[in-house]
């Protein structure tokens, strides 16, 4: 239970409402607490081992929101899916809960549209600490895709930041 908001911080990041977050997290903790006696220390440990229950209970969902065939009545007008870009009019996500509030929007608005997949290891990098193998561990794959994806976030970040930078005549990166 120590680990209860981080795993609620990350899942709404994922989810993008707290709704959604909420049952996220009761998902990972009911999944979690069925499988514990099969838990194996790592590194990482318990926090790293939520987080891959998380990821993995979010991206399931993904897949199958994407399989679930459209009603008649309702053809063209799909459930959005909750890995997509959020509605220019929704925002981004609530930043709040990381105590970021004195993050600038367009940086908050930049992070919430980066894909999932890049979002998700950009936070667990940057925001929870994580290194590239406890990283690599919870998402399933590869330490250089862990790489690439955030190499790629950070790039895109640089990319639809790049007003931003000039107006605080920040440095570019490159």
């Amino acid at each position: 239970m120590g680990h209860l908001d981080a795993v609620f911080r990350m899942a709404l990041q994922l989810a993008r409402n707290e709704a959604d977050a909420t049952d996220l997290v009761q998902e990972t903790y009911l999944r979690a607490l069925r499988a514990s006696d099969r838990f194996e220390e790592r590194a990482g440990g318990v926090r790293a081992w939520l987080f891959r229950i998380l990821h993995n209970v979010f991206f399931s969902e993904v897949e199958r929101t994407r399989r679930r065939p459209i009603a008649m009545e309702g053809a063209g007008e799909r459930d959005p899916d909750p890995g997509a870009a959020p509605d220019e009019a929704q925002p981004a996500w609530d930043l709040a809960s990381l105590n970021w509030e004195h993050v600038d929007e367009r940086i908050k608005g930049a992070i919430g549209r980066l894909r999932p997949e890049f979002r998700e290891v950009l936070l667990l990098w940057a925001v929870e600490g994580l290194k590239y193998r406890e990283i690599s561990e919870i998402v399933e794959v590869p330490i250089g895709t862990v790489m690439s994806r955030l190499h790629r976030a950070r790039a895109t970040l640089a990319g639809d930041l790049r007003e931003f930078r000039e107006e605080r005549r920040l440095p570019d990166g490159s």
